[in-house]
């Protein structure tokens, strides 16, 4: 008897925990909550979400996608205010290639004295915005955002294509209860990949099932006479739709935790990527939609608005006459024509691979997308008896693509292979150089299509080295400060980082950024060289004085070389590490110092020379100190060359990095003499 009771009492607590679920049924108890029971760093929670996608069969159209969303989201603080926020994304070209999102229902709940008080979503929340005559977007920001508040939203989107879009099964925010239905006719085969890079696994069920479909008809009997419409008939017909079914149910997903250095979090998430491979309807052949890269990159390279868009000149022809009349090294020509376009014509920020405007409009205009920009980069370039290719890319915000569909690529880039010139160049970017580029760029590999039509992969990331040398010259002072100068040459990326972070800043605001966090250190006299030449390293020199440099104990004097150079901390202090770190490019941090010694002093002991080793030369640290008479030489040098470090790495290479800076830190000690 007991254990019918209880199982009484089970079911009935399933069933007003189910309830609850139901739109507008947000409990007390939930909106009490103040942190998450099994997440308290969470901002915010989803506390359910419920996605369902079924094709609906409509006369005259087919088809149609259904894809409807319901979410209900716990805000614990400030922090958490950007979830109350949503943004949808949708096709919106002319013709019946159109998106449209409806049903839209939203509301806030918070507690007031005690009591559930709801606020309405209403029109002058919800946003639309076109992006490009291809995409927009519907946001809407909901009402009343406090802290401990629940919103709760439900929508529909329709749409005419076949493909899915990727089903995500987990968010930067911890997710209590996952429903994922989805419902596909037999006719369309679909290949489906769970991302192989997520660490959350889902349980994902498959099964099938059937439903009846009704078509109306309407027809006349009188043979159309002026009064036919007394005698139309309407007849249904039915027939049976047989559905595969994808079911997920998942319970406590873990937040998707972000980590430093890692290039695209959602690279990570656990997500289910289903591609259209084919349609087989009754009594038609079998239609095989899958692509190969060579079959996509063909489609994109015939469109209008990618090749024809190349070979359009006599828009600029003049001008790059003008400008490489007296050139005969395909190298300046190169630098010549890849300067004018960036100067001539300035990015709007959106991306894409097919271009907006039109390179003739852009060029006039001096305004175009990533496509209107380096597209019409090829062109020049080719005219210019140049060899240059367009590359597809995806980029790190992108993702990387498991399947050969156009939807793997929204960027494109530019590749120069000429016999004196072998770089790739992005226009968009006044900071960008020959194979120095945008690092939204730098995301494994782009597909290269050649003049002919051939396609290949190429890798996008940086093999050559970008250094950072810095001399630093030290003369301690009898009241323990250190004064001196210092020489800094940044190559490569190096340089980009800093024209990015720097170039149109004064110097007070560049002095104030040497000096933040360190201490008594004042910097005059400095010098940039290199700001605006970006085939020239950045060149730095300042002069400094740094008070209570030196530490003193007795009759001994105690610092380190670097001074304030040194790394302060390990950037690198997780125990364990579960995404791969990305470093962007390879990178070489060389120190030579020069340190004069005080009047009175000499050596009593200096840090042992020393060298270490991280997956055999992968990442290299050496420290070697000298002493020439009143002169010490120290020479430090890390070297990471790679930009990847794989998370089953990651201890060893803490440990690797720690070394390192602990070897910095050591002390060189002086005596009296």
């Amino acid at each position: 008897m007991k254990a019918i009771i209880t199982t009484v009492l089970l079911l009935v607590a399933l069933n007003l925990q189910a309830q609850n679920f139901k739109f507008g049924k947000v409990s007390k108890a939930e909106l009490a909550e103040k942190v998450h029971p099994k997440d308290s760093s969470a901002n915010a929670a989803i506390l359910y979400k419920k996605e369902s996608i079924r094709f609906d069969y409509r006369k005259g159209d087919g088809f149609t996608q259904v894809r409807t969303i319901h979410e209900r989201i716990k805000i614990y603080n400030k922090e958490g205010f950007n979830w109350a926020t949503k943004k949808v994304r949708l096709y919106n070209a002319s013709g019946q290639s159109r998106e449209d999102l409806y049903k839209l229902k939203a509301y806030t709940y918070n507690l007031v004295d005690g009591k559930v008080k709801d606020d309405k979503l209403k029109n002058e929340g919800v946003f639309d915005e076109e992006l490009n005559k291809y995409w927009k977007t519907k946001t809407f920001t909901m009402p009343n955002i406090k802290e401990g508040c629940i919103i709760e939203f439900t929508y529909e989107i329709s749409s005419p294509f076949k493909a899915i879009d990727d089903l995500e099964f987990q968010y930067t925010i911890p997710t209590n209860v996952l429903e994922v239905v989805v419902k596909t006719p037999e006719y369309f085969i679909y290949n489906k990949v769970l991302n192989p890079q997520t660490t959350y696994l889902p349980k994902i069920v498959e099964s099938t099932s059937s439903r009846n479909e009704s078509v109306t008809s309407k027809s006349s009997s009188n043979g159309g006479g002026w009064d036919s419409r007394r005698n139309t008939q309407t007849s249904v017909s039915q027939f049976t739709i047989n559905e595969k079914v994808i079911k997920v149910n998942e319970t406590d997903i873990p937040a998707l935790k972000d980590e430093p250095f890692v290039d695209n979090l959602g690279n990570y998430q656990a997500k289910l990527q289903m591609e259209l491979t084919a349609i087989k309807f009754p009594n038609e052949p079998y239609k095989n939609l899958s692509n190969s890269w060579d079959a996509v990159t063909k489609t994109i390279y015939e469109a209008d608005s990618f090749g024809d868009q190349i070979d359009k000149s006599g828009y600029y022809e003049d001008d790059i006459d003008a400008l490489i009349t007296d050139l005969s090294d395909n190298a300046q020509k190169a630098f010549m024509i890849y300067n004018h376009v960036k100067s001539k014509v300035k990015w709007n920020g959106y991306y894409g691979f097919s271009t907006d405007a039109g390179v003739r409009k852009a060029y006039k205009e001096g305004v175009g997308n990533v496509a209107d920009i380096n597209l019409m980069l090829v062109s020049m370039l080719r005219y210019a008896g140049i060899t240059a290719n367009p590359v597809l890319i995806s980029t790190k915000s992108h993702g990387i693509p498991l399947f050969p569909t156009r939807k793997g690529f929204n960027y494109v880039i530019c590749f120069v292979e000429d016999e004196n010139v072998m770089s790739l160049l992005d226009a968009t970017d006044e900071n960008a150089t020959f194979n120095t580029l945008p690092t939204r760029d730098l995301n494994w590999q782009g597909r290269l299509i050649r003049k002919n039509g051939s396609s290949t992969w190429i890798d996008l990331a940086p093999r050559k080295v970008s250094k950072d040398i810095t001399g630093l010259n030290i003369k301690i002072n009898s009241d323990l400060s250190a004064e001196g100068k210092v020489r800094s040459q940044k190559f490569d990326y190096m340089a980009k980082r800093y024209r990015d972070k720097y170039a149109d800043a004064s110097d007070e605001t560049y002095i104030k950024a040497l000096e933040k966090d360190k201490g008594d250190l004042v910097i005059s006299n400095l010098n940039i060289e290199g700001k605006n030449d970006l085939l020239k390293p950045i060149k730095i020199t300042y002069e400094y004085i740094m008070d209570n440099a030196v530490e003193e104990i007795g009759d001994k004097l105690y610092f380190s070389p670097l001074l304030f150079l040194s790394t302060q901390e390990n950037p690198f202090k997780q125990d364990e590490r579960k995404l791969p770190i990305d470093l962007v490019y390879p990178m070489s941090d060389k120190y030579m110092i020069n340190i004069m010694l005080p009047e009175g002093y000499d050596v009593e002991s200096l840090p042992e020379n020393g060298a270490l080793d991280f997956a055999d030369k992968t990442g290299q640290f050496k420290y070697l100190v000298n002493q020439n008479g009143r002169f010490l030489q120290v020479n430090v040098e890390l070297n990471i060359n790679t930009s990847f470090i794989l998370s089953e790495n990651y201890t060893f290479f803490k440990q690797f990095f720690a070394q390192a800076i602990e070897k910095e830190s050591e002390k060189i000690v002086l005596k009296k003499m």
